[in-house]
């Protein structure tokens, strides 16, 4: 497109005076009829796109570009003309003869505007809003930069349409990269950040945090931190603005707060109110502030919030049950329970527990989301601070069996089994199962949700004969309440069936893993996310019972089938061609091994970074397969260098970086430099003893390449006496 300057044999582009995300704008001549526009034009979809997708974007764009021009409002950005050329789309419009509100600010030196012209900029937005939002039409993504004052002092909106490219299309986070749903932080409403129903009053809530910033030269939160800007939209109560500028006027700040009330219904009811209100004295009164109360001080930002951080880490969750949202709709069975105080004179009396209230509640569920959120990025540390610190609330609040408090003392739980602690990631398992039993009865969906993750942690101890049987009690239960075909009943016979291969039953758990795949496809679909985690357990199946050309081709099948219904860049997709490597290299195929792990670690490296332990683990791959094709010298780089990453990252006494230790002692063996073998395997025996203890099936395994290495070096007796060791080790062991 560079090359030709004239697009689509009518618009001559000059220069580009304008680059985001989504593409660039540039200053062009309309040939055909000898007026100035601008042209924008989006960016190429990448080739890790596949073609479904492009279609779908190209769609999107062709009805969103017809939306925008059918808008005919002095305060929105005409838009003439919409296409493609040489496989670019384009958009054109008016040119405009001004500065955005981003810019206005900045040569400003961020200095608040005027009050009048914050009115003035308020009033005609609002006009504009209220013509589009009539016609059934949400901006979503109202912020500063898309806001333009002409030298005429014409207010006009930009990007209407373009701006909901990445909604609805099933692969936004492709479009997004973040996982952050479409729209800019500082100017996002909370039922935007928290995924919900989006309507008019979103971008009311935008233009409430335009204003503000306008009105007072810092947006409403601040933080050079994504996500702590999200989670302030979300739980804090904005500063009011004449904390930052006393002589704004009353009417002004509370219809300016107003805007930015948490809940859509607590908002202006439309952008024409928001008009009248604004203009406050001058023309009708301002409206009441909304009834819920605001806090004298406001509240800061919380401490956990400021460590948050943007991005999109996703794990394999399919298999983790999601809690109904017990927020809403709590009756007075729970909000009025009693709590006992001393008794006095040998009486025991009981008062009642105060009713919290609808703003209590809210932010704590607030902050309940918040931690979930953390979850989902891999912060569990940061996730199991917040849900602790919730839950001591609620329990406070509503008591210690209440539903949310449980909620949060079962999400603490999963953050502990996440972060190493299965000892008390079991207890605090077991203590919501039976408080939920007692509060909601053995038969509730949610207890038997704790009952499973007390399974699971089991598992997580090698307890495997206990796991097994607390998975038949729950699978019981599920086939007897909702039927051998709900999605909670082949949740918990995945899990069983994953157990029965760790308890040596591989034909069993192959068996059982088949008909759990077969039955979610059957009910939820092939390319359902669960359907292709339990097709994944069948490809490890195989892998485990030695079928590994049927175990490749299923791995390859579940790779592509997450590529179409999860995307390339999916955390499951990659899981599943890391995969693919390792059934290659286990044929013989160590040559294909290799290509596939170097296309894989330049993924994970692009999305994660070098040091990610995901990348590391594609690294192991690539270096253990260099070592197949003779190539050891380039295998013992990489495997030095990934044991100085993880045992940077990880710990040098993770058993990850052990494994990576071991692979240097094996390159140099293969290298023929024995002496320096010996010093890296006796050094991995050691840790091992110490943290594994000296019967461990790993710290055995080091102390026979240790023997193996004495026998290549000529110390035969001393081998000899090490393997006799090794032996009356695992003889105790077994009995």
């Amino acid at each position: 497109m560079a090359e030709s300057r004239l697009i689509h044999d009518r618009y001559r582009l000059e220069e580009v005076i304008g680059r985001g995300g989504m593409g660039e704008v540039w200053r062009a001549v309309d040939e055909s009829l000898g007026r100035s526009v601008a042209v924008k034009c989006l960016k190429p979809v990448g080739p890790h796109h596949d073609a479904s997708f492009s279609t779908v974007l190209r769609e999107r764009f062709r009805r969103e570009a017809r939306v925008a021009a059918a808008l005919q409002h002095r305060g929105v950005t005409v838009v003439h003309d919409f296409g493609e050329y040489e496989g670019v789309l384009f958009l054109v419009m008016e040119l405009l003869d001004g500065r955005n509100l981003s810019q206005l600010l900045e040569e400003n030196a961020h200095e608040p505007l005027p009050v009048d012209d914050v009115v003035e900029i308020a009033v005609q937005v609002a006009d504009a809003l209220a013509y589009t939002h009539e016609r059934g039409i949400v901006h979503r993504d109202l912020k500063p930069a898309n806001i333009v004052r002409l030298t005429d002092g014409t207010v006009k909106i930009c990007d209407f349409g373009i701006a909901r490219l990445g909604e609805n299309i099933g692969t936004s986070s492709r479009l997004t990269g973040t996982g952050i749903a479409m729209g800019t932080p500082h100017y996002m409403s909370p039922e935007q950040i928290g995924g919900g129903h989006i309507d008019h009053r979103s971008d009311l809530y935008s233009l409430g945090c335009v204003l503000y910033e306008i009105a007072t030269g810092v947006p409403p939160f601040d933080d050079e931190d994504a996500w702590a800007v999200l989670i302030g939209h979300r739980d804090t109560v904005p500063q009011p603005l004449r904390v930052h500028r006393p002589e704004i006027p009353e009417h002004v700040q509370q219809t300016v707060l107003d805007l930015l009330a948490k809940t859509p219904d607590g908002r202006p009811a439309d952008a024409r109110d928001l008009r009248l209100r604004m203009t406050g004295p001058r023309g009708l009164p301002a409206a009441p502030a909304p009834s819920a109360a605001r806090p004298a001080a406001p509240a800061p930002l919380p401490a956990w919030g400021r460590r948050l951080t943007g991005g999109h880490h996703a794990t394999a969750t399919a298999l983790r049950p999601v809690l109904p949202d017990h927020t809403a709709g709590l009756t007075g069975e729970w909000t009025t329970g009693t709590a006992v105080r001393p008794a006095l004179a040998g009486q025991t009396v009981r008062r009642e527990r105060p009713t919290p209230s609808p703003e209590a509640l809210a932010v704590l569920a607030g902050r309940h989301s918040a931690g979930l959120s953390l979850g989902r990025l891999g912060r569990w540390e940061e996730a199991g601070e917040v849900h602790r610190a919730v839950a001591a609330e609620r329990e406070h609040a509503l008591g210690a069996d209440h539903p949310d408090t449980l909620a949060s003392r079962y999400e603490v739980a999963f953050t502990l089994s996440r972060t190493g602690r299965a000892e008390d990631a079991l207890d605090g398992f077991r203590r919501v199962a039976d408080g939920r039993e007692r509060a909601l009865g053995a038969d509730h969906p949610d207890t038997l949700a704790a009952r499973q993750e007390t399974a699971y942690v089991l598992g997580l101890l090698g307890r495997h004969l206990e796991a097994h049987d607390r998975y038949t009690e729950v699978l019981t239960a599920r086939e007897r309440i909702v039927g051998p075909d709900h999605p909670d009943t082949l949740r918990c016979r995945h899990n069983l069936a994953f157990n029965l291969s760790r308890l040596g039953r591989l034909e069993d758990s192959f068996r059982m893993v088949c008909d759990v795949a077969e039955a979610r496809a059957r009910i939820l679909g092939a390319d359902h996310p669960d359907t292709l985690v339990t097709r994944y357990e069948v490809a490890y199946a195989l892998g485990q019972l030695g079928r590994w050309t049927e175990a490749l081709t299923a791995y390859r099948e579940v790779a592509a089938a997450r590529t179409r219904a999860l995307g390339a860049d999916h955390p499951d997709t990659l899981a599943a061609r890391y995969e693919v490597g390792i059934s290659l290299g286990r044929l013989g195929r160590a040559a294909e091994a290799v290509d596939l792990y170097t296309a894989l670690i330049a993924d994970r490296t692009r999305l994660s970074g070098p040091d990610d332990p995901e990348t590391l683990r594609a690294r192991h791959g690539l270096g253990v397969n260099l070592g197949r094709t003779g190539r050891w010298p380039e295998a013992l780089e990489q495997a030095r260098d990934i044991s100085t990453r993880r045992a940077r990252t990880l710990g040098p006494d993770h058993p990850d970086t052990l494994v990576s230790h071991r692979e240097v002692a094996v390159a140099l063996g293969w290298l023929a430099r024995w002496p320096e073998a010996l010093t890296v395997y006796t050094s991995v025996a050691g840790t091992r003893d110490r943290v594994l203890g000296p019967d461990h099936p790993d710290a055995l395994a080091s102390r026979n390449d240790e023997a193996h290495c004495l026998e290549q070096l000529g110390r035969h007796e001393e081998a000899v006496e090490l393997y006799r060791r090794v032996a009356a080790l695992r003889d105790r062991r077994a009995h």
